[in-house]
Formats: C-alpha cells, sequence, structure tokens
C-alpha cells in the first residue's frame, strides 16, 4: 500500500473538522449540490446497476463505461488501487455519438450524479480483492459530473479544485496532482495543457507530477477508449514533501485501434469522477473506507450476529486478520446484494445472475465458515443496509422484504449444494492412496461442480490438493470459455464521419406505414437511396459484388432490432433491375441511423435507387407476438398487482418470451385468469392506438407501464382499446394496456386469435418467465393438449381393468412415454400441469401394482422351492425357477431366505429359448460367504456379471446347461462353508 494511507493517529485537528461537518449523505450531497446551484449541471438518478441495451456489460462497473472522446478524468485517488472512475453505461450512447436524436440525452450538456457501480467481472474485477485491504469494493457510488461538448479541461480542474479545497474543506497542503509525461513509442505528446492548467489554478510546481503510460495512461482493452489523465492524491499526513509517494495508474482519452493507432475522437468532453466511498473516508479522516459511516453500523450488526470478537481492522495474516478480512467481506457483499436484487438482478446461472451468485455465496462462506454466523444472518443485515442507503436510492426500502428473502432461500440453497458436491467429490474421487499416483480430477465434473451447484472452485482444489489431485486445468479453461455474438454497430468515428459529411438520419417512418384492409395488412412500397456504405467500419462508395457490407438508406421500412423485437427479413431490389436483389441478414440502429446488413451478390454504390421488400409473413408475426406481450404485461398487473415489473422479454416471429417479478410462483389458477383476460381482449378485436407524444405528457398518462430505459422525444404511446388523446385527458378509468414502446404493433387485436402460455417457470428466486404461442402455433398447441389428454384418460381407463404382471408393467412403461411426451410437447400449461399430476398418480398405482404382482408371484416360486427342497433346513439351497423377471427373482429368493433363515440361497432362472440366466441370492448375516462374492462367481463363470452387498446380491450370464451351473454354484458355497461340527 502507498505510504500516502498507511500514516495512523495524525490530523487530530482536521479529524474533528471533518469529522463534525460531514456525513455520508452530507457528502454526496454537497457533490451534488456544488455542480447544480453553482456550475448548472443537470442532475440525473443514477440508472439501474444492470445495463440496459448493452451486451457488452454485465453489471454498470464505474461512473462511465466503455466510451471513446477525447476528456481529461479528473480522480481523486485517496488509495492505491482499481482506478476510481470510468464510463458510464447511463451515457454512453452520448459519447459513442449512438443517442437516438429524439431522447432528451441528446440535448445533455452538463449532467451531474452519484451512481450505483458493482465492481465484480470482466477487466475490472475487484471480486477477490475485496477483504484483503481497506478500500475495494464489489458495490460503490461514484459521484460524478459531466460535460457533452460543452467545457473542457480548465474549467473541469477549476471545479474539482474549488470543490475539495473550499466546499470540502482539503488543505492545498495536502493535494498532490499528476498528469501524463508522455511516450515517444506510441507518439504521445506529454500532457503539457494540463501542466499549465493546475499551475495557473495555483499549485505549486513541485506538486505538479509528470507520469508515464504505467501510471497516467488508461485503457480499458486492447482497442477501444484510452489515453491519458489527471489525478488529484491526498497526504494524509500532512507536514512533509510527499511527492515521491504519487504513483498510481489512471486514464485520459484518444481511441486505440485493433491496428495499435491513435486517432483523437470527435467531441471534446470531460468526466470528473470521485469514489464516495474514498473521498469520506479523507473527510472523516480515516485511512480505511470500513471505518467510515457507510460501514460502521454493518460492521457493529456483524458483530452482534456473529461468534468472533469485534472488527479491529487489522490487514494481516493469521487466524485475526482472517476475521477482519471477513467482515470486510461480508459489509462489502451484502450492500452489492441489497441493490442489484433491488434492480431486478437476482443470484442465477448466466451474465450478471451468475456473478451476483458468486458474490453471495462468497459472502455465505466468509460468514457461516470464518465469522461462525447462523444461517440466515446474512439477510438479517439488509435493513442495516437500507438504513444506510435507503435515503440515496429509494428502490432499496420498497424492495427490502423482497431482498430478504431472496438472499435467505439462496444461502439456503448453497449451503445444500455444499453438501451434494462434497458428495459428488467423494464419489469421484477415491480416498487418498498411498500406492499409487492419482489422476487428473476431470475437468467436466470441476465444471458441473462449479456451473451447477455454484461449488466454488477453490474449496474444490483443497478438497483434492489433501488427496494428491488437481483439477485438469487446460480442459476446464476451454469449458469456461464463452463466445461473443457480434453486433451490426458502427464505431463512434464513423457516426462523426457520417454527420459531417451532413448524412440525415435514416427516416423511420415507413416502418409504421401500413392498413388493414378487408382484415388484410398491406405495406406499402418503399423506395429508398443509399447515402452511405461500410465495410466493417471502413466508409466506402462502392461495393463490389460478393463482399458483405451495411447499407444505410434515406428512409426505410425495415425494422432495426431493439425493445425487444426481432429485426425484420426481406432484401433490396434495384430500381433499374428488378431482378438484382440484396438479401437483408440483419437490421441494427446506431446514433439515429439504420444499418443493413447485406450480402451484395452484385455491385452496390452510394447514390444507387433500391427498392425495399420485407418478408410480411415474418413482420407481421412479429406484430402479433409484439402487441400479444402487451397484453400478457397488462394482464399479469390486472392479476398479480401493480407490484409485477417486466425484466426482459423477446419478440420473435415464431414465440414471445416474457420475464416479470412475482413473489412465490405462478398459480396455475392465476395463469388461467391471465390467459382469460387477454382471450377476452382478442375476441374483442379491440383497436390498437399508436401515437407520438411529448415524453413529458406521456408520463401524466394513469397506469402507464415503463421499462429502465431512455425514451426519445417524442415518445411512442401504444394503447389498446383506448384512444391516446383519452388517455392524456385522463377521460377514462378503465383498466386498459398502455406502454411507451418503439415496436410495430397490430391495428386490431383480433389478429392475435389465440394466445397459449405453453411454458412457465421461476428462473431465479422472485423472476418468472413464461413463454407465449399465438394464432395457428396455440391452435396446435391446444390439440397436441387435447390428444394427450385423450391418450393419458385412455391408459387410465385400461389401468382400472389390467390384469397380469405383464400386462401391468407395459401400462407402467406406457406411463413414461406419455410422461416424455407431456414434458416436451408444446401445449397449454395449465393442461400442461393436469396431466402430469394424473400420470404421477398412474405412475405411483402402476408401481404399486407391479410390486404387488411380484410378490405374488414370488410367493408361489418360493412355496415350490420349499416343497422341492424340503421343509427341513438346508445349508445351501440352490434351484432354477419360471420367470423372466430379475425383480421376482431377488423377491422368490428374499421369500426362501426368510422361511430358511440359516440357508445360504442362490435362484437362478434359465431363459431357453436365448440361453440366459438371471440370479439372485441371500446370506444370513455374518455368514463366511459373501453373496456379492458368491453371485460373481457364478456369473462370472457363465460369462456374465453381478452386483450386490455382503447379505444380498444379483446377475446376469449365459448357460447352456442349467444343471451344471446349479451344481458349480452349490459345489463353491459348500467349499467356503466349513462343517458344523467343526
Amino acid at each position: 500500500m502507498n505510504n500516502l494511507v498507511r500514516i495512523k493517529g495524525a490530523g487530530g485537528a482536521l479529524r474533528r473538522s471533518f469529522c463534525s461537518r460531514f456525513s455520508s449523505q452530507q457528502v454526496r450531497q454537497t457533490f451534488l449540490q456544488f455542480f447544480q446551484d453553482e456550475h448548472q449541471h443537470l442532475l440525473v438518478p443514477s440508472s439501474p446497476v444492470r445495463p440496459r441495451g448493452d451486451p457488452s456489460l454485465l453489471l454498470v462497473n464505474a461512473g462511465m463505461n466503455q466510451v471513446t472522446i477525447n476528456i481529461i478524468l479528473l480522480i481523486l485517488v485517496l488509495y492505491k488501487g482499481t482506478p476510481a472512475c470510468c464510463w458510464s453505461t447511463l451515457f454512453k450512447p452520448i459519447l459513442l455519438g449512438t443517442v437516438d436524436p429524439h431522447s432528451p440525452m441528446s440535448s445533455y450538456r452538463r449532467v451531474v450524479n452519484s451512481q450505483k457501480c458493482v465492481r465484480a467481472g470482466g477487466k475490472h474485477n475487484d471480486l477477490e480483492d475485496v477483504g484483503r485491504d481497506v478500500y475495494h469494493h464489489t458495490f460503490f457510488e461514484m459521484l460524478g459530473n459531466w460535460s457533452f461538448g460543452d467545457y473542457f479541461k480548465e474549467e473541469a480542474c477549476a471545479m474539482a479544485w474549488s470543490l475539495l479545497t473550499e466546499h470540502y474543506g482539503m488543505s492545498p497542503d495536502r493535494l498532490y496532482v499528476s498528469y501524463f509525461s508522455g511516450d515517444a513509442a506510441s507518439g504521445l505528446p506529454s500532457d503539457e495543457e494540463t501542466r499549465h492548467i493546475w499551475l495557473d489554478i495555483g499549485v505549486p510546481r513541485e506538486r505538479i507530477l509528470p507520469f508515464g503510460l504505467q501510471e497516467n495512461f488508461w485503457e480499458m482493452g486492447d482497442s477501444g477508449p484510452c489515453g491519458p489523465c489527471s489525478e488529484i492524491h491526498y497526504d494524509h499526513l500532512g507536514g512533509r514533501d510527499a511527492s515521491r509517494l504519487v504513483n498510481t495508474g489512471c486514464p485520459e482519452v484518444v481511441e486505440l485501434e485493433a491496428d495499435r493507432s491513435l486517432r483523437p475522437l470527435p467531441q471534446h468532453s470531460v468526466d470528473t469522477g470521485l469514489g464516495l466511498e474514498r473521498l469520506l473516508a479523507v473527510l472523516q479522516n480515516t485511512q480505511s473506507n470500513y471505518n467510515t459511516d457507510l460501514f460502521t453500523p454493518l460492521m457493529e450488526h456483524i458483530h452482534q450476529v456473529s461468534r468472533c470478537g469485534p472488527y479491529r481492522g487489522l490487514v494481516a495474516p493469521g487466524p485475526e486478520g482472517r476475521v477482519d478480512v471477513a467482515y470486510r467481506v461480508v459489509a462489502d457483499h451484502i450492500r452489492t446484494l441489497a441493490v442489484c436484487i433491488a434492480d431486478g438482478v437476482s443470484p442465477g446461472m448466466t451474465g450478471a445472475e451468475l456473478v451476483l451468485r458468486r458474490i453471495l455465496r462468497r459472502a455465505v462462506r466468509f460468514s457461516t465458515e470464518v465469522l461462525q454466523a447462523p444461517q440466515g444472518s446474512l439477510g438479517s443485515l439488509v435493513p442495516t443496509v437500507v438504513q444506510v442507503l435507503g435515503d440515496a436510492y429509494p428502490e432499496l426500502q420498497r424492495q427490502q422484504e423482497q431482498i430478504v428473502s431472496v438472499i435467505d432461500d439462496n444461502e439456503d440453497q448453497f449451503l445444500s449444494s455444499l453438501q451434494q458436491g462434497i458428495r459428488i467429490i467423494n464419489k469421484t474421487v477415491p480416498l487418498p492412496s498411498n500406492h499409487s499416483i492419482q489422476p487428473l480430477f476431470p475437468a467436466p465434473v470441476a465444471w458441473s461442480l462449479h456451473r451447477n451447484l455454484g461449488f466454488p472452485l477453490d474449496l474444490l482444489n483443497l478438497i483434492l490438493e489433501e488427496r494428491g489431485m488437481q483439477v485438469d486445468l487446460v480442459l476446464l479453461d476451454q469449458l469456461q470459455a464463452t463466445q461473443q455474438k457480434s453486433e451490426v454497430q458502427l464505431d463512434v468515428h464513423s457516426l462523426a464521419l457520417l454527420q459531417n459529411q451532413g448524412i440525415e438520419h435514416t427516416n423511420q417512418a415507413p416502418k409504421y406505414q401500413y392498413s388493414l384492409h378487408n382484415g388484410r395488412y398491406v405495406f406499402p412500397e418503399c423506395k429508398a437511396a443509399v447515402r452511405a456504405l461500410f465495410i466493417g467500419q471502413q466508409q466506402v462508395a462502392e461495393v463490389a459484388a460478393g463482399q458483405s457490407c451495411l447499407v444505410i438508406l434515406d428512409r426505410t421500412s425495415f425494422y432495426g432490432e431493439q425493445g425487444g423485437q426481432s429485426h425484420d427479413q426481406g432484401y433490396l431490389s434495384r430500381h433499374d433491375s428488378p431482378d438484382v436483389l440484396y438479401p437483408v441478414e440483419e437490421v441494427g440502429i446506431a446514433g439515429g441511423y439504420v444499418l443493413h446488413l447485406v450480402s451484395a451478390g452484385y455491385a452496390l454504390k452510394v447514390g444507387d435507387l433500391l427498392h425495399l421488400h420485407l418478408n410480411q409473413a415474418q413482420r407481421l408475426s412479429c406484430m402479433v407476438k409484439h402487441t400479444a406481450t402487451h397484453l400478457l404485461n397488462w394482464a399479469l398487473r390486472c392479476v398479480l398487482g401493480p407490484s409485477t415489473q417486466q425484466r426482459g422479454s423477446h419478440v420473435g416471429p415464431h414465440r414471445l418470451r416474457f420475464d416479470f417479478s412475482i413473489k412465490g410462483s405462478l398459480s396455475m389458477t392465476q395463469l388461467q385468469e391471465v390467459e382469460r383476460l387477454v382471450e377476452q381482449v382478442i375476441f374483442a378485436d379491440q383497436e390498437v392506438f399508436c401515437e407520438d407524444v411529448p415524453l413529458r405528457n406521456a408520463r401524466t398518462i394513469p397506469g402507464l407501464r415503463t421499462v429502465d430505459e431512455v425514451y426519445p422525444d417524442p415518445v411512442r404511446v401504444v394503447s389498446v382499446g383506448v384512444p391516446v388523446s383519452e388517455l392524456l385527458d385522463s377521460q377514462t378509468d378503465r383498466c386498459h394496456s398502455v406502454e411507451l414502446c418503439c415496436g410495430t404493433h397490430l391495428l386490431r387485436t383480433g389478429a392475435i386469435e389465440d394466445l397459449v402460455v405453453v411454458s412457465e417457470r421461476q428462473m431465479v428466486k422472485g423472476i418468472s418467465r413464461v413463454v407465449v404461442f399465438t394464432g395457428e402455433d396455440a391452435k396446435q398447441a391446444r390439440e397436441a393438449g387435447q390428444v394427450l389428454s385423450q391418450e393419458v384418460a385412455s391408459l387410465n381407463g385400461r389401468m382400472a381393468s389390467s390384469s397380469g404382471r405383464h400386462d401391468t408393467k407395459r401400462l407402467a412403461k406406457e406411463v413414461g412415454q406419455l410422461t416424455d411426451a407431456v414434458d416436451s410437447t408444446p401445449i397449454p400449461h395449465v393442461q400442461r400441469r393436469e396431466l402430469q399430476a394424473v400420470l404421477r398418480s398412474l405412475q405411483r398405482s402402476t408401481n404399486t401394482a407391479v410390486r404387488k404382482l411380484e410378490s405374488q408371484e414370488a410367493a408361489v416360486l418360493a412355496q415350490k422351492v420349499l416343497q422341492y427342497k424340503g421343509q427341513q433346513q438346508q445349508l445351501v439351497v440352490v434351484d432354477n425357477v419360471e420367470t423372466d423377471n430379475l425383480s421376482v427373482l431377488m423377491k422368490t429368493v428374499n421369500q426362501v431366505s426368510s422361511r430358511s433363515p440359516l440357508s445360504l440361497v442362490m435362484l437362478m432362472s434359465h431363459q431357453k429359448t436365448s440361453g440366459r440366466t438371471l440370479c439372485a441370492c441371500q446370506v444370513p448375516k455374518d455368514c463366511m460367504v459373501l453373496a456379492c462374492d458368491w453371485a460373481m462367481a457364478v456369473c462370472s463363470h457363465l460369462g456374465g456379471s453381478a452386483r450386490g452387498s455382503p447379505l444380498v446380491a444379483k446377475g446376469t450370464g449365459t448357460s447352456s446347461d442349467i444343471t451344471e451351473t446349479l451344481s458349480w454354484a452349490k459345489e463353491y458355497a459348500h467349499r467356503r462353508t466349513p462343517p458344523k461340527d467343526s
């Protein structure tokens, strides 16, 4: 750790001043008001920690995230560690140039906020560092202010210095500034402009320190945003020259291309960021973030529920240090869990949910293993988190009960999974042996333990190390490798180039210009001119035959994938040569431009006039599914209540998928009511109204459903059954579906024809997913359900009149086959549940009947054996009986043994046609002949195999002479059994 933060007990006067003036709430509010009131910044609420519409990021991991722009980053680096700031998902579209030109965000110039951030995956992953020191966190708050093409370096530096020295009262004598010194090999000059800005502000020359690429040049990856940064450092001790101790690694900006070349970006913007936790540690004069009032209530609560001493803040090896590590891990992770769950991210199996599951399970291990806290302690900490953070983030208060429930359920599952995992390990790996070298532990088993059960790999490695083994790491890495989907997208340079060339945004109005005539949808012809062509990110004037390219037209009727709706399919044709076709493979949207990914079978150049041909069946099918999605969302809220929120959806031509929040699980009665409500609207053939409305007006509509997205202004309002004008005038109190949506919809609901929920399951605690069919697919699902229902009813009737073991066993097999069909065939989910219940009952009945008939058959066979052998006790009973069922043979052996308890009993059944021989045996307890050895010897003699225990065993083989086999089996037992008088 940098000596700047290792000094203890210094600055008593400053400590009293800071502690008496600043709480965490005051520090946060001071920052926001400073930029709002004194510098006219727009206050923007924190976005949820799950980024929307950005597949490149699992969770918002900083105040800013992955953008490319010429900027100066002013970061208060209070402790050596991960940079406090990078790029905001919230503002990424602005900086990449992809923002919708009609969105309010496109007008942002000065913005301030306190952003919730989670760093636990990807390049910036602090998970394993949390607890080892006193400043790393998985969840933290980033205080940030941004300028988008407004002020730049000089103003940003002055604001930052004023905030720290005048408003937070930091002594300038304790502050140092670093800047980028340049790098000749990369062709990057020293940032002399920033150095002179700090000199003009009044920072002494000796406190303005140059650093190179390692310390003051930031990059997110091998390509993308990168560049120099300027940082402010604070010396806890003061009264000395601490310049030699300043040494950090952080950003500024020019974009780094894949060929390692550097290009300045189109727009100058500024981001000033301060991590609240580290800032607060300075203002409360402590060297540890965990000693601030953001954490001390949690530390006290953890002490109350644990069986360990109080938190002492140690960063040291050994048992005492491990306890304090556990305190920090649990305190940090419970904050992360609460914030993520409140924002709709629950522990799960993929993406952000998988990250959160790892965080939860790490917290459980430290809580139970190190702090020795009882099960349920983790969830009991949530109210303390809400008490500390709830005022700033009120969603924590609203979701407190749900957060506790999710944590408790997942803790219980994890502790159960640990026990199951250890059993699997014991089964896979034999006990340690001094006589052999153990092989590598199979990677597929390790991956299954980790992926499916959440078994920690570090715990697995410890267990294997004790047994002289290790995991096959090469294969495990291969199993963990993931493939990323490519996107139809243009980078910020390409978008800026289009704007500089004066190429107007694509006119997308034609995609909504369709009508309904005599019950048939009509999609008018659309003509468009090629305005730009790209191969990759390279703009070209012409594309040769055989190349794939991105085509930008002046107008388009194609829908680009967004809002959960799949992109349109179809092709383009030349105006002058209608037979020259260009298949459209994918359609995307970036910065107001619609991008058509086209396979150019023929040459194509800028200025060409094209005709656009939609796959009308595919488009109409998507329209049906999208309108049905709105009705489903409305019906779910009607049945489950207004607290039910959409958590994701996908609208495709063949089905729709809808995720929603729910306490508990969806009952079949509730599901039936949801389907009934939707069917009523479909049958009524209600009109669907779509209208562009000013965003401010749209938000006043009663019952409006929205999701956490940035909407354009004006925004498209989609209402079913009630005109948008009536909703704006509040002239109706009817229950209705109304949402903000850019998708394409039906004009009347009757075209949906039918709606069937074919699947419903909980994805994670509190989130359910339904899969829905409509139209002909729904009809076929109902017909398939009816067929299966009739087959189940027929089987049920035949079960009642069945007789004999063979008949009953055949029916039991049919039950299994029907169960598989009901489980896998798309049918109404309500019907599936009903049929599954009937089939489970039939399975129990057939199993019971088969067991009863087998016992009856075995009783008859046992009586014959005993009569033939005589009633007197015999030492060894070996005989052949007539049955084709090994289970019956086992039951027969058991009954003979029960009536002749001192005998060694082996019965065989020789199948005359095939020569196959069944074998079963049972011996008394403490017998010198083991049943498993006896059966194995006999079946091996027959060229087969056997298995069992010392008391009972069974097996099979092949014999042409059953008499010889019986004699051999009997002689084997006699040879290993001493005479009675010995």
